[in-house]
């Protein structure tokens, strides 16, 4: 990674011989060991049932890429129950599980199925017995208290998909106290071979997990940069397609579009204001890059930052008052934060060779960035109090870090295997995971805000 590809972005993708089309797979590569046990029994099917998909490999394939957890397989379970009646607890005590999740899905109309679950304490359920019978003002009455929750809907086969994810968002909520990102998407870019695809680039909106891959955009010039408006609905970009940088809005859902900058020179880096009303981004057209925003009702523009070194990466702190953003002015790339009202601006990171593509986490108390050590290229953190780093990852020329809505989990672009792929890491660095594509180079990730 040149002074270039990592301060400009890059204005040209290598395209390599590969062949076309495949979605993302996730590879779980290591903290598995460091989660949570929890039961995901098969679903029981009513006879004469049909499912369009199976709810229950989705939820415990959400839950064991959350990092947190980790479903047992089939074999590691001691029994399959119907219902809480049927659980044994001491058994599943025993395997370490601490929650269980059962549920019943009963055809009830051509497209329609009931789906009813209950999740289920296993420890409280072993020391109350499950269903112990008590005297409560002189009355017998039903322990019920290693019942989490329970939960009842009807859904069509469509449907099936989303509402896994639904179900893992509540589960994981339930269980953790913080919100769910499963039914979240990532945007990316795929360099497809040009000598198979008249047009080799391509921008995709894919769920998170990869699955329902949908092209947005197809161009035989280089595309660059997604970034989500805070609704989900907007992705902004910039397109090489009129063989010159130009930033774009783009409707997911309508697929319209419209050009936001065509100045001389470089339009870089779109990033979204939390309220949706700016967009920050990197312009060369009075001749130096320098960080820029852009009033979306009326297009005004306003220079944030002014200064002879190259100033790119702009990110938007959470309450909007702030900008981080990646500058050459101390020598070698590093991140500098700027106050919007006063033009205050300082330098935050200073551990390791340079430091650079800075983001914050939802809550606003740390950055997540690519930092340069004796030649690596990783993804890390630091607090924005206290100034420590924490280096997350250990692969190979690791770049473009997006964090998910609930700042659990970071995607990022890294090399596998001499092929550009996606990788996953948890904030704390212990859980990791690759989404390899068969064919193409995939590069820029932007997780979606909660949809």
């Amino acid at each position: 990674m040149n002074k270039i590809n990592s301060i400009l972005l890059s204005l040209f993708f290598i395209c390599f011989s590969l062949e076309s089309h495949a979605t993302l797979e996730i590879y779980i590569t290591e903290g598995v060991n460091n989660a949570r046990p929890i039961g995901i029994v098969p679903f029981h099917v009513s006879a004469g049932t049909v499912l369009p998909s199976s709810i229950d490999e989705v939820v415990a394939a959400d839950l064991t890429r959350s990092g947190k957890f980790f479903a047992l397989n089939r074999q590691q379970m001691p029994q399959l129950p119907k219902s809480d009646s049927e659980v044994d607890y001491s058994e599943w005590a025993a395997s370490g599980a601490e929650a269980l999740l059962i549920g019943h899905v009963q055809q009830q109309g051509a497209d329609e199925f009931k789906v009813s679950l209950q999740l289920l304490d296993v420890i409280r359920g072993q020391i109350t017995g499950g269903q112990t019978q008590m005297r409560s003002n002189g009355q017998l009455v039903t322990n019920r208290d290693h019942i989490l929750d329970e939960w009842s809907w009807v859904i069509s086969g469509d449907d099936f998909r989303q509402y896994a994810h639904r179900i893992s968002d509540i589960i994981y909520e339930k269980l953790t106290g913080e919100k769910g990102a499963f039914l979240t998407q990532i945007a990316y870019i795929i360099v497809r071979d040009s000598e198979t695809e008249a047009k080799p680039f391509q921008l995709i909106v894919a769920d998170y997990d990869g699955k329902n891959e949908n092209v947005l955009l197809r161009s035989n010039e280089p595309l660059m940069s997604p970034s989500w408006s805070p609704d989900g609905r907007k992705l902004a970009y910039v397109s090489f397609e009129n063989k010159k940088p130009q930033i774009f809005i783009q409707d997911i859902y309508t697929g319209s579009r419209t050009m936001i900058t065509d100045f001389p020179g470089i339009n870089g880096a779109p990033t979204f204001s939390p309220d949706g009303n700016q967009l920050a981004m990197v312009l060369s057209k009075d001749g130096n890059p320098e960080i820029y925003v852009m009033d979306l009702a009326s297009k005004r523009l306003r220079q944030i930052t002014r200064n002879r070194a190259i100033d790119t990466e702009p990110s938007w702190s959470p309450d909007g008052k702030h900008l981080i953003f990646s500058s050459e002015r101390g020598g070698k790339p590093q991140i500098y934060r700027v106050n919007l009202n006063t033009g205050k601006t300082r330098r935050v990171t200073f551990e390791g060779d340079m430091n650079l593509g800075g983001t914050y986490t939802p809550d606003g108390t740390q950055m997540v960035m690519v930092n340069r050590t004796r030649g690596n290229y990783h993804i890390a953190k630091q607090g924005v109090d206290s100034g420590d780093m924490l280096v997350l990852t250990k692969t190979f020329l690791d770049e473009s870090p997006s964090l998910a809505p609930n700042g659990s989990m970071i995607i990022y672009s890294t090399l596998h295997e001499g092929r550009q792929v996606l990788s996953l890491v948890s904030l704390d660095g212990r859980f990791k995971a690759r989404l390899p594509v068969s064919e193409g180079q995939v590069k820029s990730p932007s997780w979606s805000p909660f949809l």
